[in-house]
């Protein structure tokens, strides 16, 4: 999710406030329950907790709204809209990373979807078959060497590792929403994103069984890790409707799994 630099500010705190409390709240998991990229479980999990609780009282239902009403023709313009401002964290980022045939087209569809495809509601660079791996600072942290770190769940934001959370301030500075002076514009359209994102979300979730913190962590990190090698490391596991998770039975057993557990 986004801000500008006091929305940013905000968050950045929030996200160093939360790390601070570490410390203290993973000792309360027992050591050899712990996942090894998960070490800060106990925390992560309460943080869970409550995205999850804002997420059934507040942007599911809007998210549901959202896509009720508005005409499928419309949710693709809005979204093209959003990632058209992307391919500018993509361009700089391919850069940093030394990709620059990547920052070539991220940079061309730009230009085109902004200007053919007025001001990135039409995708017209796919159309024409100029398309570019997204990429971001945490992405670029990962090719210079940088180590993931612990996973990690921020308030509000969801997933991320430690490394992921280190690269929020640039990509923050890298969208152009965040110069947006105007703040019933900026915020306007920083909700919006957060509802049309969330709405594109709504089919997928049906596909989460069992755990819902552990298929979301090890999806996340599955994801990650492709992103960052670039698919060296296997197939895109979201590339089918068949993911390649490594769960065992147990996680996938309905029957110890209560829903009142996210409740709080």
């Amino acid at each position: 999710m986004v801000v500008k630099q006091t929305g940013f500010a905000t968050r950045l705190l929030v996200a160093l406030a939360a790390l601070a409390m570490l410390a203290g709240c993973a000792g309360r998991v027992a050591v050899e329950e712990r996942h090894p990229d998960d070490p800060w479980e106990g925390f992560n999990r309460r943080v869970f907790s409550f995205n999850e609780a804002i997420d059934r009282t507040v942007l599911k239902p809007v998210a549901r709204g959202y896509r009720a009403v508005t005409p499928q023709p419309v949710q693709t313009g809005v979204g093209n809209f959003f990632s058209n401002l992307g391919e500018i964290r993509t361009t700089l980022n391919s850069l940093l990373q030394g990709k620059p045939a990547n920052a070539g087209l991220s940079t061309s569809r730009f230009v085109i979807n902004t200007t053919v495809g007025i001001a990135g509601l039409w995708d017209f660079a796919t159309h024409m078959g100029i398309t570019a791996d997204e990429e971001d600072f945490g992405q670029t942290l990962g090719v210079w060497g940088v180590g993931e770190g612990p996973y990690l769940v921020l308030p509000l934001l969801g997933p991320s590792t430690v490394r992921d959370t280190s690269g929020l301030p640039l990509d923050a500075y890298t969208y152009p929403l965040t110069y947006v002076e105007d703040d019933k514009v900026r915020y306007g359209l920083t909700a919006l994103r957060i509802v049309d994102v969330r709405a594109g979300f709504l089919d997928q979730e049906q596909l989460i069984r069992g755990d819902r913190y552990v298929f979301i962590r090890d999806a996340y990190l599955q994801r990650r890790r492709f992103e960052v090698s670039d698919g060296e490391q296997g197939d895109d596991p979201f590339a089918s409707d068949e993911f390649d998770f490594d769960f065992d039975d147990d996680d996938f057993d309905d029957s110890e799994f209560d829903d009142a557990d996210f409740a709080d």
